[in-house]
């Protein structure tokens, strides 16, 4: 398992190309991005393909490899393994007798991580977010109380929407990170609250790989239900906005914003009981 470089060739370790020249094969996810730095280098090794969309079609082949000398197993970028098929391979390598090496490098996640200016002593790594914008909300809803770190991979078009869903379910005041072209020459890491960034890539349209950092939820008691609505009351009561409301009261509940809200609403909706009548 050999960590390749996410950007910058330079980015190789003296232990990954020695590795690449003694084995026997490689095992690449696109053999063509992979020829690129075997050529930089001077490596001449025999490639195979092999991706998600093969994967079944190669394993066998690769296991007979294996029977006979040794493989290493490159994705396009960085580690192996992480959100590519390659866990596939080494369960099968595992489970036929095999020793698996990890050779370590190069990371996205990690590499994001440790720009972006927030906690790194606990995350939680979601690979990319779901396609479907429902379906990545219902995501995006599990995090509200998450307090790690979250990484996660986007790709530049579904950008703008996934940080609105990020704002609308964590709060417009969750501090993150957009990092893009991680150690290429345009490399870019916008760092600020999730309301910021939205903002920032509404206006401009964003290319090449992208890595999120999202701040985890604060250290903060969640409240009772019943004093959530008491709030919400004081809040209306001043002549805020069911939108004003939830953003106020969410910072000092511990309660998400989407759900404040839907409490701001039915309150609203409530009809007044007898003794709110007299008053």
């Amino acid at each position: 398992m050999v960590a390749t470089p996410i950007g910058n060739l330079e980015d190789i370790t003296l232990r990954a190309l020695r590795v690449l020249k003694e084995v026997d094969w490689i095992a690449s996810e696109d053999t063509r991005h992979t020829g690129q730095l075997l050529r930089r280098y001077g490596i001449t090794t025999r490639q195979v393909s092999f991706h998600e969309h093969n994967t079944r079609q190669r394993l066998d082949r690769l296991l007979r490899a294996l029977d006979e000398g040794d493989v290493a197993l490159v994705s396009d970028a960085g580690t192996p393994g992480v959100s590519d098929p390659g866990f596939e391979l080494v369960q099968a390598a595992l489970a036929a007798g095999h020793r698996v090496r990890p050779i370590p490098g190069p990371s996205a996640p990690v590499a994001a991580l440790i720009a972006s200016g927030l906690p790194t002593d606990s995350f939680l790594y979601l690979g990319y977010l779901p396609r479907q914008a429902a379906e990545r909300r219902r995501m995006i809803a599990t995090l509200a109380e998450e307090r790690r770190t979250v990484v996660c991979f986007e790709v530049p078009h579904r950008l703008r929407a996934a940080l609105a869903d990020l704002a609308g379910a964590l709060g417009d005041d969750r501090q993150a990170a957009v990092c893009r072209e991680l150690t290429k020459l345009h490399e870019d890491i916008r760092r600020g609250t999730l309301a910021s960034l939205v903002s920032q890539f509404g206006k401009e349209a964003p290319r090449g790989e992208i890595t999120l950092v999202i701040a985890g939820a604060r250290e903060t008691a969640r409240w009772e239900e019943a004093r959530v609505r008491r709030a919400l009351e004081r809040q209306s009561a001043a002549g805020a906005t069911p939108t004003e409301a939830a953003r106020a009261v969410s910072e000092e509940s511990g309660w998400p914003r989407r759900e404040v809200y839907q409490l701001a609403i039915k309150n609203r909706r409530k009809p007044a009981g007898p003794a709110e009548e007299r008053q």
